[in-house]
């Protein structure tokens, strides 16, 4: 080759490097390269505004040591060298806003990897739209459960989460036994939500087309009055009796169901009444000599230890066994973890629309409701979201916020008082712990946990926590 073929040869090459970085400086993304070592050997300025760092400070830095300076929460560089192929992850920049990391290898002829490529993108623009997107796409769900109400049809789902194994279990028998009448007794702590898991069984049966899902708390009515309410009563049966007499709430349920909540609570004069019901098929008016066939399924729920009443004869043991036909039990919400989030998300969505609100809870406040024992299950949580909602000042619902009786050292489980981040670190660790007991890879214990890969990477090795 000849000494001008040479020089334009060059001159070629000069070309395609000035076009090549032009091409990665104009890039909207970021560009970051390093060799096989992990030295860095040319950025873009994206990467500026991307990570608040000038582009020139990463030039011959070693990504370990970008790492340990803070930097970089993780090496996507290595993870390429060692796989030897096209790697993603995502991190928070120096704002809090997520960012894609994508190294891709670039090989030589032997086939071995000679330089990392990554593009960094910020993924803010991008959850924006999708926040947006998930709103829109709530409103389009409100639209077509407010048209199915004006149906007359009962929504099938009703808000009801059950993302976790136990929930979904129950769910799905309730779903199986929906159409079959037999008896079926909801047990489970104040606030599990019974009443919702009987609404749902009423609703996918052939029973709400025919009849209605009547409600009756045996614990709120004078006992002296239940009975009136349940069974009804005759023109004249008592002073102050209604000149036309009054259908029961079992009259009422006549080819529907009959919701019974605190079952334990009903005297045990009723109880005879109620089994009578159950084996006959028929309930007789106060006042009435004349027994009257009904057709009625039976839905009872109690918080109560049903066997122990029985053994200490406050409930009768033949009633139970009749109740007892299918009992479906509603675990409570801290041995429910998995349903935490999901269910924070709907109930502040709930209060947002409420309230014409904006607001949006942050992680430490998450991984706090995470470990706390909820006594009041559900219930408990929906009334706090909606309170820390309107009562905070801020957009963002931080750990400060919670009522007094939140920040007790007996509710995180410890027992002196420490700083309240420490106390926070204190319960995240312990629930990354117990579930790193259950799943042996860090994309299952991120998906059981509601958060990301990335993230349950760091928090195991903060915590130096080892997967089973």
């Amino acid at each position: 080759m000849t000494g001008i073929n040479l020089q334009r040869e060059n001159e070629n090459l000069k070309d395609v490097n000035r076009e090549l970085d032009a091409i990665i400086e104009n890039s909207y993304d970021g560009i970051y390269i390093t060799d096989k070592n992990g030295i860095t050997l040319k950025t873009n300025s994206a990467i500026e505004r991307i990570t608040g760092i000038p582009k020139d400070y990463y030039i011959g830095k070693h990504v370990d040591d970008l790492i340990k300076r803070g930097i970089l929460k993780n090496s996507v560089t290595n993870r390429v060298v060692k796989e030897k192929r096209t790697v993603s992850l995502v991190q928070h920049n120096y704002e809090g806003n997520e960012t894609l990391l994508t190294g891709t290898p670039v090989f030589n002829e032997n086939g071995e990897v000679k330089k990392v490529v990554t593009n960094i993108r910020d993924l803010s623009e991008l959850n924006t739209l999708q926040n947006k997107l998930r709103r829109v796409n709530q409103l389009n769900t409100q639209y077509k459960k407010e048209l199915e109400r004006l149906k007359n049809k009962p929504d099938q789902v009703n808000g009801i989460v059950t993302k976790s194994e136990p929930m979904k279990r129950i769910y799905d028998t309730a779903n199986r036994i929906a159409d079959i009448d037999a008896t079926v007794l909801i047990l489970g702590e104040t606030g599990v939500g019974k009443d919702v898991l009987a609404q749902y069984i009423f609703t996918n049966s052939n029973r709400s087309k025919k009849g209605d899902l009547i409600k009756v708390n045996c614990g709120a009515i004078p006992s002296d009055l239940l009975e009136s309410e349940l069974f009804g009563y005759e023109r004249g049966a008592f002073t102050g009796a209604s000149k036309d007499g009054k259908p029961g709430m079992f009259e009422l349920a006549h080819k529907g169901i009959l919701f019974l909540d605190e079952i334990g609570e009903l005297p045990l004069a009723l109880q005879v009444k109620l089994l009578r019901v159950l084996q006959e098929g028929e309930i007789q008016r106060i006042g009435s000599t004349k027994p009257k066939k009904i057709d009625v399924r039976i839905i009872a729920a109690t918080n109560q230890d049903l066997k122990k009443m029985v053994k200490n004869g406050d409930f009768r043991e033949d009633l139970y066994y009749r109740l007892n036909v299918i009992p479906l039990e509603i675990p409570s919400l801290r041995k429910r973890q998995e349903d935490i989030f999901p269910l924070i998300q709907r109930f502040l969505d709930e209060v947002n629309d409420k309230y014409q609100l904006n607001k949006q809870i942050d992680y430490d406040l998450k991984d706090f409701f995470l470990s706390y024992e909820w006594p009041g299950n559900i219930r408990e949580l929906a009334n706090l979201i909606e309170r820390l909602a309107v009562t905070t000042r801020n957009e963002t619902i931080t750990i400060e916020n919670l009522p007094d009786e939140y920040l007790t050292s007996k509710t995180i489980k410890t027992n002196h008082i420490v700083p309240l981040k420490e106390a926070v670190e204190i319960a995240e660790k312990r629930v990354i712990a117990l579930a790193a007991e259950k799943y042996s890879n860090t994309y299952d214990l991120a998906e059981a946990l509601n958060t990301s890969q990335p993230t349950i990477v760091r928090k195991l090795k903060k915590y130096k926590i080892q997967l089973r």
